[in-house]
């Protein structure tokens, strides 16, 4: 099965390729270019959720065929995936997440009564659901903490908007700012979709010197080194919801 892997930047891009062996192959799409090694193609596709839509769009529509070849198979599965801030204590710096949701945390309006989400307004969605038997999967071969990860515009500064966030979604693991427009684009051409941070700082007030960037890169290297197997194993034509 081929595996389409979305990142927002290219040092995440190329984190996750490292772990694969074999030759590199790269495809140019529109404003982007594709990663190839084995059954899985790695993009950068920018930071933000309509940047991450846009990207994961192009490559489900075009198959990323290889130069000179015919269109390949379909991907099987969408996978976004980078470094996050967590709501630490529950998963520290350098630990590893698995989405069971994927939620858009700031997609609606402000009222005099407090944030109502898309969904609260009559049309929408806001969230995305993985299949939870393969977050299972990738979370025991990795050693993931699975649970839901607010994919949000504006990342959080304060330890009053994290107490927010956490309020509005209880059990939220982290944050980040890709994940639910990568999952619209995969639902859209009816593609299962899989999240996974590396947990790179807190969420809450901004303190660069704090933040561990290349621990959690490495720790995506880790991830999907331990995860390919499984996911190139995975029948997507299995029961999504067990």
């Amino acid at each position: 099965m081929r595996v389409l892997v979305v990142t927002a930047v290219p040092v995440e891009r190329d984190a996750v390729t490292r772990a694969f062996g074999g030759p590199e192959e790269r495809v140019a799409l529109p404003g982007a270019e594709l990663h190839r090694r084995g059954a899985f193609d790695v993009l950068a596709g920018g930071a933000g959720p309509a940047a991450a839509a846009a990207a994961t769009a192009f490559a489900l529509a075009s198959g990323a065929p290889a130069s000179g070849a015919p269109a390949s198979a379909p991907y099987g599965l969408v996978v976004s995936a980078g470094i996050g801030g967590a709501f630490t204590p529950v998963t520290p710096l350098g630990s590893l997440i698995m989405a069971d949701g994927i939620v858009a945390a700031d997609l609606g309006a402000e009222t005099a009564d407090g944030f109502l989400p898309v969904t609260a307004l009559g049309f929408g969605r806001d969230r995305f659901t993985p299949p939870p038997a393969l977050v299972r999967e990738v979370a025991a071969a990795t050693g993931a903490a699975a649970g839901p990860v607010l994919t949000v515009s504006t990342v959080t500064g304060s330890a009053e908007r994290a107490g927010a966030l956490l309020a509005a979604h209880p059990g939220a693991l982290a944050e980040a700012m890709e994940g639910f427009g990568v999952a619209e684009a995969a639902a859209r051409a009816d593609v299962p979709v899989l999240e996974v941070r590396a947990v790179s700082n807190a969420v809450g007030p901004r303190d660069r010197d704090a933040w561990r960037i290349g621990d959690a890169l490495a720790a995506l290297t880790d991830a999907f080194g331990k995860a390919a197997p499984v996911l190139e194993g995975w029948n997507s034509h299995e029961d999504l919801e067990g």
